[in-house]
């Protein structure tokens, strides 16, 4: 297990060097979408229309922040459980897409899509919202206002603690159960 220092936007170089248990410290801009705003980022793309960000170098981390408090940018803003959007994620990665953030596991059309097109699932602690809000600096709705939390937005943070889930490589951080054992430690 490594630990790294990562700035959006992620390339390929930063991604081939992740392995699934690594410790990442993400600084840069990421942006927020859950179920209703994927559904929405694919009616843009069928049409043929821009979206409101580039994809290219890309992440997407699914949340749905409470409201933000006096002072602050955000609320709350721990993951959602990602397998809702394992129907998009490989369209996504396909056209540039560099990670998702989020919890638990993904299915194996989006394992194949990561290697595939040399990209990530970063896993964010759940439970941990109101710390993980403490790392993000600026939060900005960019588009879909009308959704209220699955709104989506640009996210500025800063040392955004993650855990490679699963890498480019194939390999799968929830399925070793002992990475002494399998000669990852």
């Amino acid at each position: 297990m490594a630990e790294y220092k990562l700035t959006t936007p992620l390339t390929d170089a930063d991604i081939e060097q992740l392995h699934a248990g690594d410790v990442v410290k993400l600084t840069g801009n990421i942006f927020t979408s859950r179920d209703a705003g994927h559904k929405r980022i694919f009616d843009l793309l069928d049409e043929g229309k821009d979206l409101p960000f580039d994809l290219k170098g890309a992440l997407i981390y699914y949340v749905g922040p409470s409201p933000a408090p006096p002072g602050r940018p955000i609320g709350a803003a721990g993951p959602t459980t990602s397998y809702r959007m394992d129907t998009y994620a490989p369209r996504l990665h396909s056209l540039g897409l560099k990670g998702t953030i989020g919890k638990g596991k993904r299915d194996a059309g989006v394992k194949q899509a990561l290697k595939d097109h040399k990209a990530a699932y970063f896993g964010a602690t759940g439970g941990a919202g109101a710390l993980l809000s403490q790392c993000i600096k600026e939060a900005e709705v960019i588009a879909f206002d009308e959704l209220g939390p699955e709104a989506l937005r640009k996210l500025t943070v800063e040392d955004f603690p993650l855990l490679v889930i699963n890498d480019c490589h194939g390999e799968e951080l929830y399925a070793v159960p002992d990475r002494k054992a399998a000669g990852i430690e």
